[in-house]
């Protein structure tokens, strides 16, 4: 069988690159980096044909377009590099650049500056800190989803919710800041996930009493059972979101074996447990919130 060809970029051109850069260089040729094996995502920022274009990879390819104007990643591409997962799949990459940027398709360019306590590093790559990137988002997204990107970031940056008060009142008349009282009282940090924010947030818009928040279930002599998504513990009602599995069948056939061993034991202990996927909440939750309610005044 014959060897493929050698490509002598292929370990290193791992990620987005400067096409100028890579010609310079000599580790491509003018027609290897306009031919198949490259794409080009942004003007001179070209990337292997093969690599996924995701969030991570365009946002990575937003930074060096803007990286020597002084340019950062802001807003939810700041999120995914500070390991906040809250973004949309479809969310374009965004910078923050205080010079005229052309538009260009995927990119979303916020003109302005950062100071340097709003910008850290993150593996060579300069983006908003958690705080700022909070402050940011949460002034221009629906409220369910700036509640989302305040958890997400508040426990990825450490910072608590309130901390937006705080800037919001150093920043008088910040544009969408009045409802950041809001996205506050609804944030809680300790949800793990965006769709256990939707879905807690769901509940609470529906009227429903506050769910405890990755609540740990004992038994009568104070022993650890379970910790759990989001409890009603008086009514021992415990919620669980069942994200899709990235593994292969028998783990998941696994998982749903334990999942099913350790809600037989929480009712042992008179918990009932409820759980739920992604459709429950993104397209049925005024269904999931009735349920809930019902189930709550069945337990009651």
């Amino acid at each position: 069988m014959p060897s493929s060809p050698f490509d002598p970029a292929a370990e290193v051109l791992t990620g987005p690159f400067r096409g100028t850069a890579v010609l310079a260089a000599g580790l491509v040729t003018r027609a290897q980096l306009y031919g198949p094996r490259y794409r080009r995502v942004y003007p001179d920022v070209y990337l292997s044909a093969g690599l996924e274009l995701d969030l991570a990879t365009r946002s990575r390819a937003a930074y060096l377009l803007v990286r020597d104007r002084g340019g950062v990643l802001a807003g939810y591409s700041a999120a995914v590099a500070l390991g906040a997962d809250c973004a949309p799949p479809d969310a374009p990459a965004e910078v923050l650049v205080a010079t005229n940027t052309r538009a260009h398709p995927g990119l979303h360019i916020c003109r302005g500056t950062a100071t340097e306590r709003d910008v850290t590093t993150v593996d060579g790559t300069r983006v908003t800190v958690p705080l700022r990137t909070a402050w940011d988002l949460a002034r221009r997204l629906p409220l369910v989803e700036a509640v989302v990107a305040v958890d997400a970031l508040a426990a990825a940056g450490s910072f608590a919710p309130a901390d937006l008060l705080t800037r919001r009142a150093g920043t008088p008349g910040a544009r969408g800041s009045r409802r950041l009282a809001e996205v506050v009282a609804l944030a809680d940090p300790r949800s793990e996930s965006a769709p256990e924010t939707r879905l807690r947030v769901g509940l609470l818009r529906a009227g429903l009493p506050t769910p405890a928040v990755q609540y740990r279930v004992r038994d009568e002599r104070g022993s650890e059972l379970a910790r759990v998504d989001l409890a009603y513990p008086e009514a021992r009602l415990a919620i669980e979101y069942d994200g899709v599995d990235e593994f292969g069948a028998d783990e998941l056939a696994r998982g749903v074996a334990r999942d099913r061993m350790r809600d037989g034991e929480l009712a042992g202990h008179g918990w009932q447990t409820l759980r739920l996927d992604a459709d429950d909440v993104d397209i049925e939750l005024p269904r999931t919130a009735r349920r809930v309610e019902q189930l709550l005044a069945l337990r009651g």
